[in-house]
């Protein structure tokens, strides 16, 4: 252990990362007064998340076995993330145009990369088959589209179908993909749907792939195995029925739950591969490749949102602390805070840890409306103003996946490792946006359009046309 208090060395050195790299933000004049909000990426870490998935797999699968891990992009869709992830042997799973382009930007080669997506048009999956793309089709009337396309053309694309083994849900409803209603995949508990997936296959020997993801955030590992197990069912029962080993590849998705509750990393890709060798080992004995689809699990314990404590003030006897990152970068913690909480860590206002008593406090957000809290009644050393106030874990899903709420510019984003000397050094990822940007995006350059069209008629030029242009 290397804090004393349960927390594994590897997770404490990364809180201490964490640490320098705020102070340092502060000092190198990336966050202040005229930069209340950043968002860092620790990329030591990242490299240790990516190592440690390989690693996992690699313990459990037959020698030889091809494995593709590929990062569900929706978690972080950065380009230069993907470029690092990929140097890291990791690959991209995308579910729509925009994502894919931001793969391609990447270096994202064909072969590592997976499109998975519930509304692909006739164009993103022409798109797809000609560059050699793995695809999921997700229903029968997208498989419809495949078939007219592999008719009209040749592609070197893996090609499967995805299924929704109906397992059942977490504690999140929002983001459970394998309920009985859920939209993703042909749901194989109604009624005829595992004959026709069987069907499918037999009647397109292309097929050679099959697709399940039942992981999310609120998910217990033993539901995500059920539903991998289901998948493994399955494909066995196609290619027995085929008379040959047709499917070749599984693709088990991703959805490894994360603790937001402390620095540590729990599960561990290590423990979900040990329960999925137990409970479905014939997946690891070399007759299939597999494919997952990691994304939150990959990223979300490297990244932090730190903001600047504009003002400090009192409200029914509790100190509110007034920042500058609320729902533009925290939606979901801020529209759903009991499914999504955040912790948060105080610093003082050169960066360093904040010490004295704990106290109860809110750390709001800018926004116009009472709601925008990254934390209610929080437990932590009394936020002053000009101090800092961090929210931890956020590098999935939060600062990259911006909320445009009352105009609020998009942060900063900056990545940091050590430097040979011993302090730290930063690397943008993404520029802050500026106010021009803002007024671009929201139509700026179209501001006389709708004053440009014809004005309505009224009831006095109805008057003047029937007199003849006179007026009455």
């Amino acid at each position: 252990m290397g804090n004393g208090i349960g927390i594994p060395a590897g997770d404490a050195e990364r809180a201490t990362r964490r640490d320098e790299a705020v102070r340092a933000a502060v000092e190198q004049g990336l966050l202040g007064a005229g930069s209340p909000i950043v968002g860092l990426l620790d990329v030591t870490g990242i490299r240790e998340s990516a190592a440690a998935l390989r690693a996992a797999f690699e313990a459990v699968v037959a020698p030889g076995t091809p494995v593709l891990h590929a990062f569900a992009v929706k978690a972080t869709p950065l380009v230069p993330v993907l470029r690092l992830l990929v140097e890291e042997g990791i690959g991209a799973e995308v579910a729509s145009p925009g994502e894919l382009a931001l793969a391609r930007a990447a270096g994202l080669r064909p072969e590592m990369t997976v499109l998975d997506s519930p509304a692909k048009t006739p164009a993103e999956l022409r798109e797809a088959l000609a560059l050699g793309i793995a695809v999921n089709a997700d229903n029968p009337q997208e498989l419809d589209r495949i078939d007219g396309l592999m008719r009209s053309a040749t592609s070197r694309s893996p090609l499967g179908i995805r299924v929704n083994p109906q397992v059942g849900g977490g504690s999140i409803e929002a983001t459970s993909t394998a309920t009985a209603t859920s939209k993703f995949g042909v749901a194989l508990r109604d009624e005829g749907a595992r004959e026709w997936v069987v069907r499918a296959y037999q009647d397109r020997p292309w097929l050679t792939r099959l697709h399940a993801h039942t992981g999310s955030q609120g998910i217990p590992l033993s539901l995500m195995a059920q539903g991998v197990a289901d998948t493994y069912a399955l494909a066995e029962e196609i290619n027995r029925r085929v008379g040959r080993r047709q499917i070749d590849t599984l693709d088990i998705g991703g959805g490894l739950p994360v603790n937001f509750a402390s620095d540590a990393t729990t599960p561990t890709y290590a423990q979900y591969a040990r329960l999925l060798s137990e409970a479905v080992p014939g997946l690891f004995d070399g007759r299939y490749g597999l494919v997952t689809e990691f994304g939150r699990s990959l990223l979300a314990k490297h990244g932090t949102v730190v903001a600047r404590v504009e003002y400090a003030k009192s409200a029914g006897g509790r100190p509110v602390a007034i920042t500058h990152a609320g729902v533009q970068v925290a939606t979901r913690t801020v529209y759903a805070p009991g499914s999504w909480p955040l912790r948060i860590a105080a610093y003082d206002g050169k960066g360093r840890p904040k010490e004295g008593p704990a106290v109860v406090q809110d750390v709001a957000g800018p926004a116009c409306f009472s709601g925008d809290l990254l934390a209610a009644g929080c437990t932590l050393p009394l936020l002053e103003q000009g101090d800092f106030a961090a929210a931890l874990d956020t590098g999935a899903y939060y600062f990259a996946h911006h909320y445009a709420y009352n105009s609020l510019a998009r942060p900063g984003i900056y990545g940091f490792a050590a430097d040979p000397a011993g302090g730290i050094a930063f690397a943008t990822v993404r520029e802050p946006q500026s106010l021009d940007e803002i007024v671009a995006e929201s139509g700026g350059a179209h501001a006389a359009s709708l004053t440009s069209l014809p004005a309505p008629v009224t009831r006095d030029d109805e008057r003047r046309w029937d007199l003849g242009g006179q007026t009455a």
